[in-house]
């Protein structure tokens, strides 16, 4: 895949053993449950540098030091409070051994944003500047290191998709807004979103401090609710990202053009084990065993091949790929859970007015006891017709499937769409 870093989410020491010798850069992290004890105490900082650090570096290019995981995203005062310290004191055990270049930094998600658009309105939220955002724009500044952010232009634009463009969203470039008050030109979501940052931090009296993405992608699949998460637009969002990313010169952003930034794509792999709703579970490159889920490269040498987009099986086994050409449609699976059927059935009903097709005396309406599976697929049909261009998949918590067999009957013509 070409990756130059990779970024754990802890100081796992088998995959840390394992990258000595690469040329992969490594950031690693301190848990947020570890945050107030090394704020409390040099002696256990300098212990979790020799633990986590010393023992693999410089042989593993360890490079950047996380202290936690969006922080100010918990209410919990005394992290909050805790977190500068600490990062101080993980920067004063590395300096005590003549370690230059690890940045310590830690990331935060958008919501310590109070105002992000236009993106010079950009501004973070009033409880946390004084106590959090000063100090540590004070120590990146000092120490030269970067401002993390995790920034997702999916939740944006899902939660408002009739407002913001897809385009937009999946950085395609056709889209060009003005912020009127100083007249810069965005074509993408992200680069106003990263550039509500830099004016935030800008207004504290810090202009310069450089930004590092520390999370951004999009998901693959999610629940029959959650559109947008599908294979197509998750391969355009971060093959473009990888493009913007790696141009050479530098392309920035409006705000700062032609500035680096240092991008990590989440996640490498699915969470096939994660819980909660379906999209937590497909944000990955590759599956859970290891196979793509689409092609990318992350060099960003590759040219894009928009046509070669592979769509995961939508059962439990993803050790294989099925491509779709042509025509499909979305139906129900066989052998499913009927009350579960059942209310996928009335979830794409409410949004879909072709389902009028299915009351008695209709064309659709089939009686019997198998009127439930086939009525449920032209549900499905008329829902991902309606909706596929807005993001739309073809899984209905796992009930549903894509066939290229039309499923059509007599006169009930079921809604398609060309993958």
């Amino acid at each position: 895949m070409k990756a130059s870093r990779v970024k754990l989410y802890d100081c796992n020491p088998e995959i840390l053993k394992e990258l000595s010798g690469t040329r992969i850069q490594v950031s690693i992290m301190v848990r947020n449950n570890e945050i107030s004890s090394i704020a409390s105490s040099q002696t256990i900082a300098d212990q979790w540098v020799k633990t986590n650090v010393l023992a693999f570096y410089p042989k593993t290019l360890i490079r950047i030091i996380l202290v936690g995981n969006e922080v100010l995203s918990y209410n919990d005062q005394k992290m909050w409070c805790d977190l500068v310290p600490a990062m101080r004191k993980i920067q004063h055990s590395l300096r005590a051994h003549n370690i230059t270049n690890i940045k310590v930094g830690t990331p935060f998600a958008m919501d310590i944003m109070h105002s992000t658009f236009p993106p010079s309105s950009g501004t973070f939220r009033s409880d946390i500047t004084a106590t959090v955002m000063l100090p540590l724009l004070k120590f990146l500044k000092g120490t030269h290191s970067f401002f993390f952010i995790d920034v997702y232009p999916y939740f944006p634009w899902s939660a408002n998709p009739n407002n913001i463009h897809i385009d937009q969203a999946l950085l395609k470039g056709t889209f060009h807004y003005t912020d009127h008050v100083n007249g810069l030109i965005y074509t993408n979501l992200l680069d106003q979103m990263l550039d509500s940052v830099v004016f935030a931090m800008t207004k504290l009296g810090y202009p310069d401090i450089r930004l590092s993405i520390a999370e951004t992608g999009w998901p693959t699949a999610g629940d029959a609710n959650q559109q947008g998460a599908n294979v197509h637009f998750a391969a355009t969002y971060n093959r473009n990202l990888v493009k913007k990313i790696a141009a050479k010169p530098a392309i920035g952003t409006p705000a700062r053009p032609g500035m680096v930034i240092p991008t990590f794509i989440f996640a490498l792999y699915n969470e096939n084990q994660k819980s909660g709703p379906g999209t937590e579970r497909n944000w990955g490159l590759l599956h859970a065993d290891g196979t793509p889920v689409y092609n990318i490269d992350l060099s960003g040498n590759q040219a894009a091949f928009s046509s070669d987009f592979v769509l995961p099986v939508p059962v439990g086994n993803h050790n294989v790929t099925h491509r779709h050409r042509g025509e499909a449609w979305c139906v129900a699976k066989a052998e499913v859970d009927l009350n579960a059927l059942h209310l996928a059935l009335s979830f794409a009903c409410g949004l879909c007015e072709t389902c009028g097709a299915l009351a008695p005396g209709r064309e659709c309406h089939v009686p019997g006891s198998n009127s439930l599976t086939l009525h449920a697929s032209f549900a499905f049909s008329s829902y991902f017709a309606k909706f596929h261009n807005l993001g739309a998949t073809c899984d209905f918590n796992g009930l549903a499937t894509l066939t290229t067999n039309n499923p059509s009957h007599g006169s009930c013509m079921f809604p398609s769409v060309t993958l």
